[in-house]
């Protein structure tokens, strides 16, 4: 007869609702091309391990506070699940600066006209925003960003204990603050590409006034897209920096606020 001591088993399953809720939410593990059964299962197994560590940051008063009743772990379960996904859309603020950028390049390139239906995202966007946002992701896993982040969540459970209401006063600052880095991000992405199509619809304004028989709409939109396109590769080949700066960020967010 196999015996499973209640209190521990308890630490496991509270663990495995936090990641559940952070891999949920934050990127790249809330990507749709990851299938629920996945995540499920690396959040029981990452519950298992750090379980440990939860039972050891929360010394030994955690399991008599857990065993108490079905009522409080319940409650516990409510708390892990909203810790989770305050922690998770953190992280998905910072990262939504690649997404931003690509959104604010398809808008000043004219692409924004060809959107489609993203299947995986479940949203619109047009080229610039969805080769980003997929860039990003598997920069993610093959640069191990992704492993730094799991590690950053199994951190947490020592920065803040399982029982440890999470100070909904610093995630709301931490939110506002991950907000406007968020913008500050994009335009700093595609700011330069976005300054280059400002000119050239100034210099092609000016053209007209020049000689108004030119037809400015027949030569703005292949000469944005043309500008778009070669300009933007520069662009693209800085995104793996940015994905690392990036997940450097959303791992100190997330423990400053677990603080």
């Amino acid at each position: 007869m196999i015996t499973l001591p209640l209190a521990g088993l308890e630490v496991v399953m509270l663990a495995g609702v936090r990641i559940a809720a952070f891999l949920v939410i934050a990127p790249p593990f809330a990507h749709r091309g990851i299938p629920g059964t996945v995540k499920a299962m690396l959040a029981t197994a990452l519950g298992l391990l750090v379980a440990p560590r939860a039972i050891a940051a929360g010394g030994p008063e955690l399991g008599t506070t857990i065993a108490s009743g079905t009522a409080q772990f319940l409650g516990g379960v409510a708390l892990q699940a909203v810790i989770g996904a305050g922690l998770g859309f953190l992280v998905m603020l910072v990262f939504g600066a690649v997404t931003s950028a690509g959104n604010l390049i398809d808008l000043f390139g004219g692409f924004q006209l060809a959107q489609a239906f993203d299947p995986m995202a479940m949203n619109n966007g047009a080229q610039f925003s969805r080769l980003y946002q997929t860039s990003a992701v598997v920069l993610l896993f093959a640069s191990g960003g992704y492993q730094l982040m799991i590690a950053g969540l199994s951190r947490t459970f020592e920065a803040l204990p399982i029982g440890t209401p999470l100070d909904l006063a610093a995630l709301g600052q931490a939110a506002t603050t991950g907000l406007t880095d968020m913008f500050i991000a994009s335009l700093q992405i595609a700011g330069p590409l976005i300054a280059v199509l400002f000119l050239a619809d100034v210099g092609l304004g000016l053209l007209t006034r020049v000689a108004p028989a030119l037809n400015a709409f027949a030569l703005g939109f292949p000469l944005k897209i043309l500008l778009t396109i070669v300009l933007g590769v520069s662009a693209y080949l800085a995104l793996p920096e940015i994905v690392g700066a990036l997940t450097g960020d959303a791992v100190t967010t997330v423990l400053e606020v677990a603080r």
